[in-house]
């Protein structure tokens, strides 16, 4: 079996210049899709396998915006199940089994999560949560995904949840509930995985460009790197720019809520073999996660409150945010986390459409009670504009976009074959089981995880760790370059790696990410 990268799938540098050079003021090409984040990137690979010509571009880079901030999860659509929108929680089951299953199996596996039965959690609520998890084992069921791939729920005793998570306070614990859900090794892994399948199919994928104006017949773009101005024509635009996509189309209405994570070192709770499901007193329904990231951090999400105003690239984390999951974390630990122990935090903006009436559309309505249902919707220019849905349900949003792109322009195109297309380095757990690499190399990198671990044979420096305590090394800095479209150390360290996310790690990195990239440009110069 080859480890090489997939034929056509490497992004760089020099591939976004020649590309950009053949499309700006270029023959007209079937779909343009704005925005690179998960359901952008997941467009382009749509129109792609159904043999579209393609063109994708963002002003930023894969996964700049929601894409990269969220929990990680691959969720079931448990919550959904709760407030009634079945449809949303068997759609969110099935693409979970996609992604677990065939799409991408090296990203997604299964997490474990203890629910610890404090003297918080009253029986009722615990009757209620052991219920919902039942439940969501019905949706798995449904969903045709295996009982291999996700195991059932049972609850623990007192000292089964403290093995799983020996950091719970021991004073009143009654034992625990134990569920199963998805999670990604990484979510702007994700999108990179995606968009490079999509070029492998021939899309056209253009970071650092930005849409100035959109039409039914194509865009007005800057090259964000040289400043340069031009055109790319299009039969079909698809606006899938996320918490953006109102400054791009009229009439489309975004109720931004904010979801908050913090970052704490793992040897803070120490292990943690599984992650938290701890709830929100006063709330049914609502949870703090614990997710242990297997890289030395822990992270510590999330909360759900509306933004008002302009959307900022990145949001920024208020106090009060940190001070709440705080207050819940510190309701089920033996030693309160303190605010000092906060290594990190980020904050990600879900685009939730905003169906409400001009009348009703203010805070009163709480952006945890808005429908996770996404929208496809066709503005009066004729630009198609997807939004709302969230991760884990990208797939089938892009599929829907794409299907309505079609229809309206008239394409000559068949259905979607995405469900069972397998993006770059996937493969069963078997096969991954058996490669040639170290395991953390290949949870991030599947099938082309030798290849990156044969940099460091041709060239031993690579081997080195870029950070102390962190994973990663300098030749998955090479890779970024070469194969995954990072154009500079901020691509490098806070979307292709996550070193950035701790500010204090980026500071100790960057002379060193500085250094290899350098180098990488050069010689690909």
């Amino acid at each position: 079996m080859s480890h090489s990268p997939a034929s056509g799938s490497s992004l760089s540098a020099a591939r976004r210049s020649r590309e950009l050079a053949e499309t700006v003021g270029g023959p007209t090409v079937d779909v343009l899709v704005v925005g690179l984040g998960a359901t952008g990137a997941g467009a382009a690979l749509d129109a792609a396998a159904r043999g579209l010509s393609v063109v994708a571009v963002d002003a930023h880079d894969l996964a700049f915006g929601t894409s990269r901030w969220s929990s990680k999860l691959i969720h079931g659509g448990l919550r959904y199940l709760a407030s009634a929108q079945f449809d949303v929680a068997h759609e969110s089951a099935v693409e979970r089994g996609v992604l677990m299953e065939r799409t991408a199996p090296h990203l997604v596996r299964a997490q474990p999560f203890v629910l610890p039965l404090t003297p918080l959690v009253s029986r009722g609520q615990a009757a209620l949560a052991w219920a919902g998890f039942r439940a969501g084992d019905t949706l798995r069921l449904t969903a045709r995904t295996a009982r291999a791939t996700l195991p059932a729920p049972r609850r623990l005793s007192a000292v089964e949840a403290r093995h799983l998570a020996p950091a719970l306070r021991t004073d009143g614990l009654r034992g625990g509930l134990l569920s199963w859900d998805g999670r990604l090794v990484d979510d702007a892994r994700l999108v990179t995985a995606v968009a490079r399948t999509a070029a492998a199919r021939g899309a056209r994928i253009l970071t650092r460009v930005r849409a100035l104006e959109l039409t039914c017949s194509g865009a007005r773009v800057r090259d964000e790197l040289t400043g340069e101005e031009g055109e790319i024509r299009a039969r079909a635009v698809i606006n899938a720019s996320g918490v953006w996509a109102g400054g791009l189309v009229d009439g489309i209405r975004i109720r931004p809520s904010r979801g908050t994570h913090l970052i704490l070192r793992s040897d803070r709770l120490g292990p943690l073999p599984a992650g938290l499901h701890i709830p929100i007193p006063g709330e049914t329904n609502r949870f703090v996660l614990v997710l242990p990231q297997g890289d030395g951090r822990v992270y510590v999400g999330l909360t759900d409150e509306p933004v008002e105003g302009d959307i900022p690239d990145v949001p920024e984390v208020p106090e009060t945010d940190i001070g709440f999951l705080l207050d819940v974390l510190g309701s089920v630990l033996d030693v309160p986390v303190r605010r000092e122990d906060v290594v990190g935090a980020f904050a990600g903006l879900r685009p939730l459409l905003d169906t409400t009436s001009e009348a009703h559309s203010g805070a009163a309505a709480r952006t945890s009670d808005i429908s996770r249902r996404h929208a496809v919707l066709t503005s009066s220019e004729g630009v198609i504009t997807v939004v709302g849905g969230k991760l884990t349900t990208y797939r089938r949003m892009a599929e829907d976009a794409v299907d309505a792109a079609v229809a309206a322009r008239r394409l000559t195109a068949g259905p979607s074959p995405t469900a069972s297309l397998p993006l770059v380095g996937a493969a069963s757990p078997q096969v991954l089981d058996t490669l040639p690499a170290p395991r953390h190399l290949v949870r991030r990198y599947g099938t082309e995880a030798p290849a990156v671990l044969a940099l460091g044979a041709q060239d031993p420096g690579l081997n080195e760790r870029v950070l102390p305590g962190h994973p990663v090394t300098a030749a998955e800095l090479l890779w970024a370059v070469r194969h995954e479209g990072a154009l500079d150390e901020a691509d490098v360290l806070d979307r292709r790696t996550r070193i950035g996310v701790v500010p204090a790690d980026r500071a100790a990195a960057l002379d060193a990410v500085r250094e290899r990239l350098g180098e990488a440009l050069a010689r690909q110069g």
